[in-house]
């Protein structure tokens, strides 16, 4: 991974990560946030990956269904944030849509992604702190803006 800070602006930093082949995407952008003490941000990305792992959230079981991607697939877009999590560490947030060799799409909840050959991230912080906070009638993890303050 590499990662250059390429805005330091009053208003918020903007960091451009550059994962490398047979990194992990999930694990090393959380790794990052939670290096770089990010706990408000969006997320962008595309690239390619060797396979994924994308989830379907089922309410009546309040799981996600993992849909595997078993083949080189391009990120065609990844969409996300960066929020503090309940355990005070960076709780990543990120939807991707995944375009496969004959044209069809794959796209859910990011749960994993083996990079291959590359993926160019850009976090954008703005100067805030998100909390992103268990719901336990969901059974899911959302931003609670309330809670968010200080």
């Amino acid at each position: 991974m590499k990662n250059q800070l390429v805005s330091d602006e009053p208003g918020g930093r903007i960091h451009v990560v550059i994962l490398d082949s047979g990194e992990e995407a999930f694990a090393a952008l959380t790794r990052f946030a939670n290096e770089a003490k990010i706990t408000a941000a969006s997320v962008t990305a595309i690239g390619a990956f060797e396979n994924a792992v994308v989830g379907w959230f089922d309410f009546a079981t309040k799981t996600y269904k993992k849909i595997e991607v078993n083949e080189q697939c391009e990120v065609l877009s990844a969409l996300g944030d960066v929020a503090v999590g309940d355990d005070g560490k960076a709780s990543l947030h990120v939807h991707i849509v995944l375009g496969l060799s004959d044209g069809s799409t794959r796209g859910g909840h990011l749960l994993a992604g083996r990079v291959r050959p590359t993926l160019e991230v850009v976090l954008t912080e703005v100067p805030a702190r998100l909390r992103r906070k268990k719901r336990a009638d969901l059974g899911i993890a959302l931003i609670d803006i309330a809670a968010g303050h200080g």
